[in-house]
């Protein structure tokens, strides 16, 4: 049985999702505006999608949980299609309302970076929270702990980009951050993704847990 099980270890919904993601991928070079920037972004994104391969391999996610890491796969490779300080949301939101998120709300910058750091929180923490539920730990417990992931992997990305920012040219540096001149960029990124796990995982507590199978 175990080398039967072994070669379907990524099941057909899960290989739609991941090729509706590489379409998306390589949709996004489709004349690059920046290379460079757009490069250094996505050698990250070839780490996760190793991570998420080695997980699925091990943990055999569900195709829920394996399709919420995808999607912020896909945030941020639209963020880095536009560096995320450039992203045209608001251009998009125009077209089919005729009207201005910035103006309405009065913002000064570009907020897509902010929803994909809310976002790794609210689409991580519910897959910690269902694996660590299944697995017998208490709910509250669960709830925390998938906190904690979540804000620590951010620190260590403002730490990572920080490391970019001593190594690269300033301007370089200031287009891959997508600080936009905000000082306090990096608190409220991780604040962002913070509020996002407790939130993505109260709602995952929401669903009873399941016993893994062994099977």
């Amino acid at each position: 049985m175990t080398p039967a099980r072994t070669s379907i270890w990524l099941p057909v919904g899960h290989r739609l999702v991941l090729a509706a993601f590489a379409l998306l991928v390589a949709a996004s070079w489709w004349h690059p505006r920046w290379p460079v920037e757009q490069a250094l972004h996505h050698s990250l994104t070839v780490v996760a999608v190793a991570g998420l391969l080695w997980a699925q391999h091990r943990l055999r996610l569900p195709l829920g949980s394996f399709a919420l890491l995808v999607v912020f796969l896909a945030l941020h490779t639209v963020a880095a299609r536009w560096i995320y300080s450039y992203v045209p949301y608001d251009e998009w939101f125009g077209t089919l309302t005729g009207r201005s998120l910035s103006e309405r709300f009065g913002w000064h910058r570009n907020h897509f970076d902010r929803m994909v750091h809310f976002g790794y929180g609210l689409l991580l923490a519910p897959v910690l929270v269902r694996l660590w539920r299944e697995r017998g730990m208490p709910r509250g417990r669960a709830w925390l702990r998938a906190a904690e992931l979540v804000l620590a992997t951010g620190a260590l990305y403002e730490l990572f980009e920080w490391a970019i920012a001593r190594t690269l040219a300033p301007a370089a540096a200031e287009a891959y951050n997508g600080q936009q001149g905000d000082p306090w960029d990096a608190h409220a990124d991780m604040a962002l993704a913070l509020f996002g796990a407790l939130l993505g995982g109260g709602l995952a507590l929401l669903r009873p847990a399941r016993p893994r199978s062994n099977g």
